[in-house]
């Protein structure tokens, strides 16, 4: 198939899916959405803003293991679609067996989190709680997806058949400025399964991820904490920049004002869930 043929193969294949998205929206009825501000959870509630109306609520989970980056993004988003938006401090740095960092603390975070926002959505009249899980997210680990279906969380997205490109594609469309931004996790998943989470960790991790945003050599940027030494993950397009000595230089010394040691570049680059390769 020639490249322009499949190009709209694939958008008749995302128009149809978000058609089906609609939908299943409309069917719900008045729902909340799980709103992080990133690209998959915007495009939900976008969709469910134009198709509910005034039957959409946003929740954004708020703690120290979210970039604060984030938070902004999110206040901003919810007030350009003009959906209610709360902020909900969720408390799972208190829980020994989150900051124990085991190969399943997303799904011990994530179960406390839903816990609460299914309280606030039912107390607020919202029938639903919605997530922004894709069907590409099936093919990796990740535990927290299990309580999202433990607990009766309802994945649009999923539903509808829609993949992280089908998801940018509709995005772009709808003029939405999250269509090519970077994909997004919460703090802790920088930190190495089995080793202790800490406010000053995740603290180190956020300042140092927002200083290599900055310098604009890359928008997917991840800071892998291993105690004392920081390892860089890029896109390996950015990686011979970085290796400029202006540049080098300047990362140095500011991971080391952060209180880190030894510095280092992953030279594979960035790959999504890189610390679950030590899953075993």
């Amino acid at each position: 198939m020639r490249k322009d043929a499949a190009v709209t193969e694939n958008r008749k294949a995302s128009d149809l899916k978000y058609q089906s998205l609609k939908k299943i929206l409309k069917k719900l009825g008045r729902v909340a959405v799980a709103f992080s501000g990133g690209v998959d959870s915007t495009l939900l509630l976008k969709v469910a803003k134009d198709v509910l109306n005034h039957n959409v609520l946003a929740i954004t989970a708020h703690s120290e293991t979210t970039p604060r980056h984030e938070q902004q993004a999110a206040i901003c988003l919810a007030e350009e679609f003009a959906v209610p938006h709360i902020f909900l401090q969720t408390d799972e740095m208190n829980m020994p067996e989150f900051v124990d960092n085991p190969p399943d603390k997303c799904y011990i975070c994530k179960k406390a989190r839903f816990r609460s926002m299914l309280k606030l959505s039912g107390e607020k009249g919202y029938a639903h709680l919605l997530d922004g899980e894709n069907q590409d997210d099936q093919d990796d680990y990740r535990p927290g997806s299990r309580a999202a279906r433990e607990m009766g969380i309802r994945s649009p997205l999923r539903d509808a058949g829609l993949r992280k490109m089908e998801i940018r594609l509709l995005s772009r469309k709808l003029n939405l400025c999250t269509w090519n931004q970077a994909s997004s996790a919460c703090l802790a998943s920088r930190i190495p399964y089995h080793t202790l989470i800490t406010p000053e960790k995740l603290r180190q991790v956020d300042a140092g991820e927002d200083f290599l945003r900055e310098l604009g050599l890359s928008s997917q940027v991840r800071v892998r904490h291993y105690g004392d030494t920081a390892r860089i993950e890029f896109d390996t397009k950015a990686i011979s920049k970085f290796a400029e000595n202006a540049v080098r230089s300047r990362v140095v010394e500011h991971f080391k004002s952060l209180g880190f040691r030894f510095i280092t570049l992953d030279l594979e680059g960035y790959r999504m869930g890189s610390l679950n390769a030590d899953i075993e």
